[in-house]
């Protein structure tokens, strides 16, 4: 089976790996280095430590020569973006990653490898592993080329990821009130919920949004509430 996933990994960040032990553990969820007994370095958790560091120079590296005339905080509102659970997840998927996620036999039943933010975890866990295994620099042009998208979709549709803020900022300057957000509804097994928020100004329902975390369905939410008050335009 490792080897396999070596195989795939390599496919799939077009290198050819030399220390296949940390690919592997960075793939590894703590549930099944609990039901085999193993140490505790053999899960992702340590490489996803570094996995998270090297992502964020990277990013920001990408982001300071790709836009030289932002500032510190709008180059810091896209790095959060990028660097989000939501994104890695998604890329996680898009690039068949997911698939070769490691987890015990309960915790696979019931679906863990699917949730947005150990799929997260793992994708930065392999870039730990990545930098672990003496590659920064095709890591750094690996993940250029696998983030541009995202950050110019980011880039290009900025409102959307920043509802939530700009809402706050709208509201507090009419009334110095802020929105309250109530999570109304929630369905779908663990792994693959869908909930459902109203966002809510001076005691009034302003608007609602869903999404597969709270996170997302706030922000959708927090976007149909900014176009309803004319704090974004209706694009």
């Amino acid at each position: 089976m490792n080897e396999n996933i070596i195989s795939a990994i390599e496919k799939i960040f077009c290198i050819r790996i030399e220390k296949s032990e940390y690919y592997i553990h960075a793939l590894t969820h703590s549930s099944y280095t609990k039901e085999n007994d193993l140490p505790y370095d053999e899960c992702y958790e340590r490489l996803e430590f570094l996995g998270d560091a090297v992502l964020k120079l990277i990013v920001s590296n990408i982001l300071y020569n790709m836009y030289p005339d932002y500032s510190e905080g709008e180059m810091s509102k896209i790095r959060s973006i990028i660097v989000s659970d939501a994104t890695l997840a998604q890329i996680t998927e898009e690039t068949g990653i997911d698939k070769y996620i490691i987890a015990g036999k309960h915790d696979t039943k019931q679906g863990v490898t699917k949730i947005e933010s150990v799929r997260a975890c793992a994708f930065e866990a392999l870039l730990g592993a990545y930098y672990l295994d003496g590659r920064f620099p095709e890591l750094m042009e690996f993940l250029g080329e696998i983030l541009l998208p995202y950050i110019k979709e980011v880039d290009n549709n900025f409102a959307k990821y920043n509802a939530k803020a700009i809402l706050q900022e709208y509201t507090q300057g009419l009334t110095k009130e802020t929105p309250v957000y109530n999570l109304i509804d929630s369905k779908g097994p663990d792994h693959n919920k869908t909930f459902e928020v109203e966002v809510l100004y001076q005691n009034k329902v302003i608007a609602s949004g869903e999404g597969k975390t709270k996170k997302d369905a706030e922000q959708k939410a927090a976007y149909a509430a900014c176009i309803k008050l004319g704090a974004i335009k209706d694009e």
